[in-house]
């Protein structure tokens, strides 16, 4: 389980995604032009950045030494928050200054990416105010959450969400404990709303317990789920392929070198189809990183500042 500093400021994003729609609106759903990824045979490696000290442009700057392949093949904005508003009791969609800015200036911290062909996604995470993925009162409040999860996708030209259901606080504020159908009504809705994008599983709370209800199971929703203990190995209880889970994941901060290429080698023996890192920072890792590439795509990394 991770940790990140948080802002629980109460502003809504809300109106924040109607003002950026004019900026950034138009041309959101349509990268800057740029050479095609070089091809790369192997795992799905995932970077998550922790905005709040570390940039998104880390991600874009490790290619393989063997073809020029991106490194990571999808980096994940870590994160915005669904808080709860008192007054009109319902959740919303918020961003910490850190995740507004990166998202503000998307042509300079997305667009890049995306050009080289990295898939950017947003984390929504709880934020201790008692609401949360699992405890969505009715069919109508997960629907209206789902909209602002596709809103924000849609305005910021984003390729999808993941979920992560911690620190949620359930029960705080008056809010309810997690039931059966918030979740499956959840994703259920942003996908109906997002055919064409990703949704992610981070594999850890009530909703990752919570993926079937009323003869409907989200599984085959989702695009991928992921092990939420770094520097472990455990398969994420969904029904998906292997080519779609990640049963290791790592922190640069805190996982050895050794136990990160362990890992590595494990997935492809096991024939597992991604693998999980967090916490890249914007030093020259790629010694470290070299060794989880060796393992996963027989190539060296490089790091290009």
């Amino acid at each position: 389980m991770r940790t990140s500093r948080r802002s629980t400021a109460r502003t809504t994003a809300l109106a924040l995604l109607a003002t950026a729609a004019l900026a950034v609106g138009a041309t959101a759903t349509t990268p800057a032009a740029g050479a095609p990824a070089a091809k790369k045979q192997g795992p799905t490696s995932v970077a998550y950045i922790e905005v709040n000290s570390n940039s998104m442009l880390n991600v874009g700057k490790y290619s393989l030494a063997n073809g020029g392949g991106n490194v990571f093949d999808i980096a994940v904005v870590f994160a915005a928050n669904i808080n709860y508003d008192t007054a009109k009791k319902s959740a919303y969609l918020y961003f910490n200054p850190n995740v507004q800015r990166v998202l503000d200036n998307a042509a300079t911290q997305i667009r890049p990416l995306q050009a080289k062909g990295i898939k950017v996604m947003l984390s929504v995470l709880g934020n201790h105010q008692g609401a949360g993925f699992a405890n969505l009162p009715s069919k109508a409040a997960a629907s209206a959450f789902a909209k602002q999860l596709s809103d924000a996708v849609s305005t910021y030209g984003l390729d999808g969400i993941d979920f992560d259901d911690e620190y949620a606080e359930y029960g705080r504020n008056g809010t309810g404990q997690p039931n059966d159908s918030s979740f499956v009504h959840l994703v259920s809705a942003l996908r109906d709303n997002m055919p064409n994008k990703l949704i992610s599983l981070y594999n850890i709370g009530p909703s990752a317990t919570r993926l079937s209800y009323g003869g409907v199971n989200i599984s085959s929703k989702f695009n991928y789920a992921w092990n939420p203990y770094y520097g472990t190995w455990g398969v994420p209880g969904i029904a998906l392929p292997k080519a779609n889970l990640s049963p290791a994941a790592i922190d640069f901060a805190s996982t050895s070198s050794t136990t990160a290429a362990s890992l590595a080698r494990r997935t492809v023996s096991e024939g597992y189809g991604v693998y999980l890192t967090y916490n890249l920072d914007g030093s020259d890792r790629h010694t470290y990183v070299s060794g989880f590439t060796r393992q996963l795509y027989g190539s060296d990394a490089v790091y290009t500042p």
